[in-house]
């Protein structure tokens, strides 16, 4: 901002007038150097985005390599399913919300060269031609004048370079928040895919249970016309066979929520979940080495531990940049102007006014924002610190929960596959009973009936232990 002071100038011909003029071109033209653009008021359609030619990349391919490492692709063949295998694949390239994090990441990228800038000199240059009419002259003259500043604050006490360090922590933060969705989006895939399995598993041998109490609810009704099976009885195995159908009902509504979850994270429309590809129940075998015990060192792996460390290496930089903001700040600036009265003479060396400037300001009162700000900045680190520490023992938390987790859950597969195997032997006993004609057929499906309902006991659970290692997976950060 300039103040100029009212009073009477009385010009000369000669030098003085060329400088006196050749300043006044300088003043107006620093203040007036960015030109805004007028831009029309247009329809916008909110069903198709436009897309402008600056938005077209016309970089090298990007490749997608960096993310399998983030995901441990390794790990996920554990399963020995391609089509598991083909998901994963599909959710790194075609999943919206890691397309997103990938773009945040080169958002944060572009704000350390923004503020990278700040750290170089800034120079600009113009062209101003002018018309000017002197005092006691009737002809209008030309003047020409092409200025050019050049701005650098000399950054000797660092704060330029802290700034863009802090900047700079927020972008690697952006990198381990991306590595984290991968991670996140992965597990999500695999659990809603075997979630999806274990579903069809339940649904066949619902069906299954439901024709069977089909044929015990026609049997009682014979046998009720018969006089041999009470009317309470009936009512019991029509009840019996609405509930199995209700929970048929039940699990497919819950397969295809799950098809269309499934859909989503792999970047295709729910409206083409039915053409998902899911193996048989019987054909998903889990070879990995899931470890009984895994050393708290494993949270070093853990983006949200190691993003945790950035934030507080950030406050810790924030605070050293507000302390010095109580120092001066020293700026230098070079002008050139040169001016004359035709272009062909404009870039004569004798015409143009050079100026060579340096300057050192300290703010001495600023009503205690400064102190303010130190203050605000100390809490802020002091806050984020506990966030970390906290942020550690949540993630040793979640680990050991996901070991006892998978534990106890391997002891209750074990314990409901025994309770199957002497099921199954109960059955081939009353199998046996009912070919020597000691049972009828009515009491041996019903005992086949129960053989179905601890096989979904042991197919749901079996399916919940693999759920239980993509648990630890992620707990882990992907790392085991």
């Amino acid at each position: 901002m300039y103040v100029i002071k009212k009073q009477q100038f009385y010009f000369t011909e000669g030098t003085d007038l060329k400088k006196i003029i050749s300043l006044a071109i300088l003043i107006s033209l620093t203040g007036t150097m960015n030109f805004p653009l007028a831009v029309s008021a247009q329809e916008v359609n909110t069903a198709t985005p436009k897309v402008f030619k600056s938005m077209v990349k016309k970089s090298k391919k990007e490749t997608n390599d960096y993310k399998y490492t983030y995901i441990n692709l390794d790990w996920w063949k554990n399963f020995n399913d391609a089509n598991l295998d083909e998901y994963i694949n599909l959710a790194i390239t075609n999943n919206y919300d890691l397309k997103m994090a990938t773009i945040a990441t080169k958002e944060y990228y572009q704000n350390v060269k923004l503020q990278f800038s700040g750290e170089l000199p800034q120079a600009m240059a113009g062209f101003a031609p002018n018309l000017l009419k002197m005092q006691k002259n009737t002809d209008w003259n030309w003047m020409f004048a092409v200025p050019g500043i050049v701005n650098y604050e000399a950054d000797i006490f660092l704060k330029n370079r802290d700034k863009t360090k802090s900047v700079k922590k927020l972008y690697e933060a952006s990198l381990l928040d991306e590595r984290a969705a991968h991670i996140s989006v992965a597990a999500a895939v695999g659990t809603t895919y075997l979630n999806i399995v274990k579903l069809d598993k339940l649904i066949a041998l619902q069906e299954d249970i439901v024709k069977s109490r089909q044929s015990i609810y026609d049997l009682m009704l014979m046998r009720n016309k018969e006089g041999l099976t009470s009317t309470a009885d009936t009512v019991k195995a029509n009840k019996a066979l609405i509930a199995g159908t209700t929970d048929l009902y039940e699990y497919k509504k819950q397969r295809e929520i799950m098809a269309h979850q499934l859909a989503v994270l792999i970047g295709e429309s729910p409206e083409n979940a039915s053409s998902l590809k899911i193996s048989n129940y019987d054909d998903i075998n889990f070879t990995g080495i899931i470890p009984t015990e895994i050393s708290s060192e494993v949270i070093i792996n853990r983006p949200d531990y190691l993003k945790a460390e950035k934030m507080v290496e950030k406050a810790g930089i924030d605070v050293r940049v507000a302390r010095k903001e109580f120092l001066p700040s020293i700026n230098l600036t070079g002008v050139i102007l040169p001016t004359a009265g035709s272009l062909g003479s404009l870039f004569s060396f004798k015409n143009s006014l050079t100026a060579l400037a340096a300057g050192a300001m300290l703010p001495i009162f600023t009503g205690g924002r400064r102190i303010a700000n130190l203050r605000l900045q100390k809490e802020r680190y002091e806050r984020i610190l506990q966030d970390y520490y906290k942020t550690n023992l949540t993630s040793i938390q979640e680990v050991n929960d996901s070991l006892v987790t998978i534990k106890q859950d391997l002891e209750k597969l074990k314990a409901n596959e025994k309770q199957a195997m002497l099921e199954r032997a109960d059955y081939g006993f009353d199998k046996e009973k009912y070919n020597q004609g000691v049972i009828s057929k009515l009491d041996l499906i019903q005992v086949e009936e129960n053989l179905m309902v601890i096989d979904k006991t042991v197919a749901a659970q079996k399916i919940n232990c693999y759920v239980d290692y993509i648990g630890l997976y992620k707990a882990a950060g992907s790392k085991i």
